[in-house]
């Protein structure tokens, strides 16, 4: 691997996992390994999101036969266990022991933060498959950082335009207190002309609160016609309280990186009736019209019995995108500005359609309304109720200085 040299670091203490899309490798062909490093939650009630993130790229991989340029490609899983050291301890361990030449994954933010140095001083490309926090798209971006999600301001700045589209009046805000809820009760409040009435900001991490009683009380006092709430992962609690509260009959619910394909068939195996009828953004979703997503939606549901979610989507785009990077530099993993200019190309097919990079390297997306209805088979998944924002914009993209 022609990277700058590195010490070992021992490696700590968790899952890890190594997909190889060929049963062997010839010998000698080590040192031609293109080896990706992924650091994602595969431990906690949160591996759900973990498991959709290793599930796509999986897929990917072994759709691309296993090899990009000729050479054989490793997939290195790494366990987060929701925690910020972890993460970073795990991103130190695929940069110096494994000599991993691309490194993805995070889909929690403050996990990202806490391991960004890790993987950027040791010369390595950064591709985040889920979390985009507003420093990174700022003051802390980095040449050889990209997001496959836009940043976190954006998708809850489409939904404040739908708010107001709706005549949404009276909102109240829910969202763990870490980087990525802060930043999307931010989007929100950046779009939305009506007034906030109540907010709270809850536990989160590997101890999250999970008792929103008190809360959903101050909602229901607070006279909001709608609350906007934001729980990746933890959609089953979150709703089953909503609507143990009596929220659902009075409160308009609105939700991003909530419900979702996770989330839907354990909320409609529960009879949790209160998920009909909210509404949500996204960039993307199932039925999203595009050729590749069709197809890849279809080899999903085949190879694991389930249709993917928007974290698998995000994730599944992540080697292709690797594969035309590596492509467009002949395969010459040494020319470090060649792949960064083929990654800023995003020359390939992606689910969404056509993605385009903006200046600070974060996705510039569309976002959709969507509803939760059940499907006339009585399924209970999302509706696409038309585009809310186009090639939507993070507001920090000033802040970067990375120049071109």
């Amino acid at each position: 691997m022609l990277k700058r040299s590195r010490s070992l670091l021992a490696a700590t203490a968790a899952v890890s996992t190594v997909v190889m899309a060929a049963a062997t490798i010839p010998a000698g062909a080590a040192e031609d390994e293109i080896k990706v490093g992924v650091v994602t939650t595969l431990t906690t009630p949160a591996s759900v999101i973990g498991r959709e993130v290793q599930d796509a790229m999986t897929l990917a991989l072994e759709e691309m036969g296993g090899t990009i340029a000729g050479k054989p490609v490793r997939l290195i899983f790494e366990d987060d266990g929701l925690k910020p050291v972890v993460g970073r301890q795990k991103t130190e361990k695929l940069v110096r022991q494994d000599e991993v030449d691309f490194i993805t994954g995070y889909i929690w933010s403050n996990v990202l933060l806490a391991s960004r140095r890790a993987a950027l001083d040791a010369d390595t490309f950064l591709i985040s498959a889920n979390a985009a926090p507003s420093d990174m798209a700022g003051k802390l971006c980095d040449p050889d950082f990209f997001s496959m999600r836009g940043q976190g301001d954006v998708m809850s700045m489409a939904l404040g335009e739908e708010l107001n589209k709706r005549g949404v009046k009276k909102i109240y805000t829910m969202a763990p207190n870490y980087a990525a809820g802060k930043d999307v009760v931010a989007g929100l409040l950046r779009t939305y002309k009506g007034e906030v009435v109540g907010q709270d900001f809850t536990k989160w991490g590997d101890d999250p609160q999970l008792d929103f009683s008190a809360e959903f009380a101050k909602v229901r006092a607070s006279g909001a016609e709608a609350l906007f709430a934001f729980y990746p992962g933890r959609a089953s609690a979150f709703m089953t309280q909503f609507e143990q509260a009596g929220l659902k009959d009075t409160t308009k619910l609105f939700t991003v990186y909530t419900i979702d394909n996770i989330a839907l068939p354990n909320l409609q195996k529960g009879n949790v009736t209160g998920a009909l009828g909210s509404s949500l953004v996204d960039y993307w979703y199932p039925a999203l019209e595009t050729e590749e997503n069709t197809r890849f939606v279809a080899a999903f549901q085949q190879k694991y019995e389930r249709l993917p979610s928007n974290y698998a989507a995000a994730a599944y785009d992540v080697l292709p995108l690797i594969k035309s990077a590596v492509e467009a530099a002949g395969g010459d993993l040494a020319d470090r500005d060649a792949v960064r200019k083929g990654l800023e190309a995003a020359d390939f097919a992606s689910v969404r359609g056509k993605l385009v990079f903006g200046a600070n390297h974060m996705p510039l997306d569309n976002y959709y309304a969507l509803d939760v209805e059940a499907g006339a088979d009585g399924t209970w998944g999302v509706v696409s109720k038309g585009l809310v924002l186009e090639r939507g914009a993070d507001p920090y993209a000033a802040e970067c200085k990375m120049g071109s």
